[in-house]
C-alpha cells in the first residue's frame, strides 16, 4: 500500500497557507514555488550581507561551507515572511 504524504511534507516544509485562499492544487503549487523563490532571493541578500572579508578572523576551509549552510537554513525559515512571496504570487495567479 502507498501512502501519499506529499500534503504533510509540503505544510511541514513550507508552513501554513490557510491565511490564503488556495482554491486548487494548482494555487498550492504555485505558492510553493514563489516560496521558493524568496527563499533565494533572501540568500542573496543574506549572502552578500555576511560576508567577511576582515583580515583580523583567519577564514579556514569549513567557513565558507558552515556560513553557506547557515544562509541556506536562514533564507529557508525566512521564506514567506517579507511579502515578496505574496506579492509574486497574486501576480502570477491574476495572469494564469
Amino acid at each position: 500500500m502507498m501512502v501519499d504524504n506529499s500534503t504533510a511534507i509540503m505544510n511541514a516544509s513550507y508552513g501554513n497557507y490557510s491565511n490564503l485562499n488556495l482554491e486548487d492544487k494548482n494555487d498550492i503549487l504555485l505558492k510553493e514555488q514563489t516560496d521558493k523563490f524568496e527563499a533565494f532571493f533572501v540568500k542573496q541578500v543574506l549572502d552578500i550581507a555576511m560576508k567577511n572579508d576582515s583580515k583580523l578572523f583567519p577564514q579556514d576551509a569549513g567557513d565558507k561551507i558552515y556560513r553557506s549552510m547557515y544562509n541556506d537554513t536562514m533564507s529557508d525559515s525566512l521564506s514567506g515572511q517579507f511579502g515578496l512571496s505574496e506579492l509574486l504570487f497574486e501576480f502570477l495567479k491574476q495572469k494564469g
